[in-house]
């Protein structure tokens, strides 16, 4: 079965597919289809794959690929942080390997139309899910103490105050060339810098207006209740809200949280390890990255699942 012409090239995908450990029949949650890569190198693995996605574009663009699969590639229209649920409706109790590749995708943001980049002018929306309020709603709705307080801590700007500020008097907005100028201006950005400042004022209506790190908190927690005993948790993440996110649900559910000060009392040891010991973090190589520059700030971490069960049903 030949792959789909994807618009990007999969990031780390050697290493995600060495990471799940796939064999012919095994069952794999791809839980950010996008435009395939992944699940295509898992199909040519022999894997069984259930590909979640939010977005209706996505679904509709991997018809063909499923159509071909004669079965073994199944899509589901939904947030990755459902998949336990909705496989259990499916008679699907445990799977051997989920993969999550984070944030947004390659073709949302060569998609002018779906506003999430400032590199060409659209419409202000960034919703991945291309339902519910879309970021111009955000920025001309919210007060100006929420709108600094999303930038500061989803964009880690500093100057999120002077960006909210210049954002509430300009308002309405509509258009992503609108906002870019607005924090360009803002900031005291000459061309030729190095670094546009609106990449972080993006990056943190995006996250916001998708929920993206609830979404990706809910997410592993769907995966530890729905891997089977030795199934492998992979995640690719692209900045650092996001891997702190994965690092430390990983260090926590294999029982590596730390043991406290020695001069204070023991305290209950609590659930038992979901996960076996993770992995570090694994980065591109330079031979990729000179295939492919977006994988530059891509993190990989991976870890097993032990025999205990999740924690939430430890904890009822």
């Amino acid at each position: 079965m030949s792959a789909p012409e994807a618009p990007h090239i999969p990031v780390l995908l050697e290493e995600v597919v060495h990471a799940a450990a796939i064999t012919p029949g095994a069952r794999i949650v791809d839980g950010t289809f996008g435009a395939g890569g992944y699940s295509s190198a898992f199909l040519a693995q022999g894997a069984n794959v259930y590909a979640f996605d939010r977005d209706p574009s996505a679904i509709a663009q991997g018809a063909g690929l499923a159509g071909g699969s004669k079965g073994r590639l199944r899509l589901f229209p939904a947030r990755f942080s459902d998949m336990a649920s909705i496989l259990a409706a499916e008679g699907i109790e445990a799977v051997d390997a989920v993969v999550l590749d984070i944030g947004v995708s390659s073709m949302q943001l060569d998609e002018a139309a779906r506003g999430f980049s400032f590199r060409a002018d659209g419409p202000l929306d960034m919703r991945m899910g291309q339902d519910g309020p879309s970021a111009a709603d955000f920025l001309n709705e919210a007060d100006e103490e929420e709108i600094a307080d999303v930038i500061y801590l989803y964009g880690e700007e500093r100057r999120s105050r002077r960006i909210a500020k210049a954002i509430v008097a300009a308002r309405p907005l509509t258009r992503t060339g609108e906002l870019a100028a607005i924090v360009r201006k803002a900031l005291g950005h000459r061309e030729g810098m190095p670094k546009d400042p609106a990449t972080r004022t993006f990056q943190a209506i995006r996250i916001h207006v998708n929920a993206e790190l609830d979404e990706l908190r809910e997410g592993l927690a769907a995966a530890e209740k729905l891997l089977r005993p030795g199934g492998r948790l992979v995640v690719v993440s692209f900045h650092s809200l996001e891997d702190r996110i994965v690092k430390q649900f990983l260090r926590v559910r294999s029982g590596q949280a730390g043991g406290g000060s020695r001069h204070l009392p023991l305290q209950d040891s609590g659930p038992a390890p979901s996960f076996a010991r993770p992995s570090k973090a694994i980065r591109a190589g330079e031979d990729e990255l000179d295939r492919n520059p977006r994988a530059r700030s891509a993190v990989l971490r991976w870890a097993e699942r032990t025999d205990a069960s999740p924690w939430q049903e430890q904890a009822a």
